[in-house]
């Protein structure tokens, strides 16, 4: 099936214009931002007409969170000595953190917009808190637990490549992982006081 054509170009498929529309939203909620990234801008970047965008996305809301679908491809964590689980998973985030510019983007927006903060919140929701339910004392604890270790993987990631804080970018990984890691490993695995 073909769809409309990039100007001067040959037709695209529906797969390759949607393809095309994701990858111009990303780019352009991660300059812009979701409130200043518009349909036009999108469509613009993507070389097709506006009206594809709202075609195969309905609304702004709709292409937000197809473009903010992210796999955070947590590690598993089962099979290691408890000891390094949160070392583990701090590597992980940095890792996720320096190749993808879309959490980035969702991160800014996350703290600026309401549909962003509900794309934030079910991410951590369906990647993190299953994760530390394998790990925690307490599988009813999770969620807590997974919220307090997001804490600290979010605020490092607002410090170190939002709002690029000179001490925070600065920090070799290493460093990093030093100062988080006993935190992230309290928090998903140590008892409960009390």
């Amino acid at each position: 099936m073909t769809t409309e054509a990039p100007a001067g170009g040959p037709r695209r498929t529906s797969g390759a214009t949607k393809a095309a529309i994701l990858e111009a939203a990303r780019e352009r909620f991660a300059a812009d931002g979701y409130e200043r990234a518009t349909i036009r801008a999108i469509a613009r970047d993507a070389g097709i007409d506006p009206s594809m965008v709202m075609r195969y996305y309905g609304n702004k809301e709709g292409l937000f969170a197809a473009a903010s679908e992210i796999d955070l491809r947590m590690p598993e964590l089962g099979g290691l000595p408890g000891k390094h689980i949160g070392a583990v998973l701090v590597a992980h985030f940095l890792d996720r953190w320096e190749a993808d510019d879309v959490l980035t983007a969702l991160l800014r927006v996350g703290v600026t917009n309401a549909a962003g903060a509900e794309r934030v919140q079910l991410v951590l929701a369906e990647q993190l808190v299953p994760l530390a339910a394998g790990v925690c004392p307490d599988p009813a604890d999770a969620p807590r637990r997974a919220a307090l270790a997001a804490s600290q993987i979010l605020g490092m990631a607002m410090a170190r490549y939002v709002l690029r804080f000179p001490p925070a970018v600065a920090m070799a990984r290493e460093e990093v992982i030093a100062w988080l890691a006993p935190t992230i490993q309290r928090y998903l695995t140590a008892e409960t006081a009390g």
